[in-house]
């Protein structure tokens, strides 16, 4: 089966429609699919749900559809260095649900692995809870309140590797697997935006990170430029 597709548009075509769920990967603007988002807001697709630790910042990552228009609901956890995500919220044009860092990656790992919903202490007593079913379970200290969160099952996941095999074998690098790696496995399609193909068999199996069973599509997406969320310096001391 060829995985390999020659542009984003085309590794996405066929795929995108409206009103979609999209697991997303990244954690700020490490490890982020750029090429593949860019992708999306060029086609013109609206009215998505994104399921993603935060909406980049303003007019990157996950935010240039924010600026767009196309994003009507984040599932997120951190969102604090998006000012348009912040005007949006706030005049009740942007739907948010905010789901712990830890639950929203089980939540993707659950759905990945076919579990519909798991019971979690994070988050009870909080806002986060509310609407949800409370369950009370003895783990051997007394009886404690549990939240039920439910499983994420994306119609689409978009991710970013470092290296892919030609089989969709991947790669993460370091800081930048992050939510890549649930992310990956909790959507009906998987499309994987990597920096380099090596052939098949060229990857230690033992390096491997996400098996190429998960990853339908993959396109290159280098060279990349280095983007810095706060670009942050200190004054020269004077001798």
């Amino acid at each position: 089966m060829q995985k390999l597709y020659p542009s984003a548009e085309a590794a996405l075509d066929g795929v995108l429609r409206d009103d979609m769920l999209i697991a997303s990967g990244g954690f700020g603007l490490c490890g982020i699919p750029e090429r593949l988002l860019k992708a999306i807001q060029d086609s013109g697709v609206k009215n998505l749900t994104f399921a993603s630790n935060n909406a980049g910042i303003d007019n990157e990552g996950i935010g240039m559809l924010l600026r767009s228009k196309q994003v009507k609901k984040m599932i997120s956890s951190y969102v604090g260095e998006n000012k348009e995500f912040e005007r949006q919220y706030l005049s009740g044009e942007l739907e948010v649900e905010f789901c712990p860092q830890g639950t929203l990656a089980e939540r993707m790992r659950a759905g990945g692995a076919g579990i519909p919903g798991f019971y979690t202490k994070t988050g009870v007593g909080t806002q986060v809870a509310e609407g949800k079913e409370v369950k009370q379970f003895d783990t051997g200290e007394g009886p404690e309140d549990y939240i039920l969160e439910k499983g994420i099952f994306a119609d689409l996941s978009i991710i970013k590797a470092w290296k892919a095999d030609e089989t969709g074998n991947l790669m993460f690098r370091k800081t930048a697997r992050n939510f890549n790696q649930p992310a990956a496995t909790c959507g009906k399609i998987c499309v994987a935006e990597v920096e380099e193909v090596v052939p098949a068999g060229a990857l230690d199996p033992d390096c491997i990170h996400l098996p190429g069973v998960f990853v339908n599509r993959i396109v290159v997406g280098a060279p990349y430029d280095k983007k810095i969320e706060f670009v942050t310096t200190r004054q020269r001391e004077t001798a």
